[in-house]
């Protein structure tokens, strides 16, 4: 501000303080720039390098340890001539594919073969086709029922094995056993202290018995589970098409539930292709080993009659059978996965 001769003031253009503070400022940035995000601190980034290694390779040592070194002494085994002289010995002789060329030349290793194929098959086909049934009526029973049966279902299948043999041989015991009894009280006659183990096939069917009411539980509760994926609207439209209880469950139940119904296929037959103990326990694979499967067949040459490396052979063979079903198993996964 100014003062001119009359006394007057009159604004004069002076730099204010904070004009020129407002010159030395930054000037803004252009518009067309963009900012630098950094990265937020809650969040991290996924480990690199050989961390994932590190924390995977407690449980690749430990699978080492317990399944690929015994597996390879097996396979190594299985190379050799091992019977009760050379096991007292410790000599060892390698003789090549012996082993597997007297197996796949015996006659009875084949009849073992066919019989562990279609006691597979029989087993799987009646644990599937029992334990949808009992899936589909746990689905349809009120609560208080659906409790009651989920119980008794979990009660089956959490009976130990050798508890659960012990109670079907006493259940078919020819002297004091339920099955004999009832056959009796039913008016049939021959069943006076009737042997129910007196031959392979007979005891074959004991044993399918066992094992399609253990493993039946499985199979009815995962179906149950998966049949509450199945929205009702669906249910609702076959209802209103007319559709009965058969035609509902293929149009409706297995196309939304065939990936349930493959995985739990290939996992019963691997758990009964491979099942030792029930068979074992049941009769030792007896009468006259007409009851053997692949598994059982095994541990009788090996520990029963001392040929280790025959032993060995039928192990590595069983191994290969069950391979080859995984191996058609994850190419329906992989082909399911590729529609995906």
């Amino acid at each position: 501000m100014t003062v001119d001769s009359q006394g007057t003031a009159s604004a004069a253009p002076q730099d204010a303080p904070g004009r020129a503070a407002g010159k030395s400022q930054t000037p803004p940035s252009p518009s067309g720039s963009k900012e630098v995000l950094q990265p937020s601190r809650g969040r991290r980034s996924l480990p690199s390098g050989l961390l994932p290694y590190l924390l995977v390779a407690p449980a690749l040592l430990s699978m080492a340890v317990l399944l690929l070194y015994p597996l390879i002494r097996n396979v190594m085994l299985s190379f050799q001539q091992l019977n009760r002289k050379e096991f007292i010995t410790r000599e060892t002789i390698w003789i090549g594919f012996d082993n597997y060329t007297d197996l796949l030349s015996d006659s009875q290793f084949w009849t073992v073969v066919v019989r562990s194929v279609v006691f597979t098959a029989v087993n799987v086909a009646l644990i599937m086709a029992i334990g949808t049934g009992v899936g589909l009526l746990l689905n349809r029973l009120g609560k208080k029922m659906r409790l009651v049966l989920s119980l008794a279902l979990m009660l089956a299948w959490a009976m130990p094995i050798i508890a659960s043999v012990t109670v079907f041989r006493w259940l078919f015991d020819e002297q004091f056993g339920v099955v004999n009894w009832v056959m009796r009280t039913l008016g049939f006659s021959g069943y006076e202290q009737h042997n129910w183990f007196e031959t392979g096939f007979s005891t074959l069917v004991i044993i399918l018995i066992l094992l399609v009411w253990g493993s039946v539980p499985f199979v009815a509760l995962n179906m149950y589970a998966a049949l509450t994926t199945v929205g009702t609207e669906l249910y609702e439209a076959a209802k209103m098409d007319g559709a009965s209880g058969w035609r509902t469950f293929w149009s409706v139940v297995f196309p939304n539930l065939k990936s349930f119904f493959m995985i739990t296929t290939f996992l019963e037959i691997i758990w009964i292709f491979k099942a030792f103990a029930q068979v074992y326990a049941m009769n030792q694979g007896g009468p006259d080993r007409g009851s053997e499967t692949l598994p059982v067949f095994a541990y009788i040459e090996g520990v029963g009659q001392f040929h280790y490396g025959v032993a060995a052979a039928i192990s590595v063979l069983t191994i290969v059978m069950l391979i080859a079903v995984m191996s058609f198993y994850f190419r329906l996964i992989l082909k399911q996965e590729e529609e995906l």
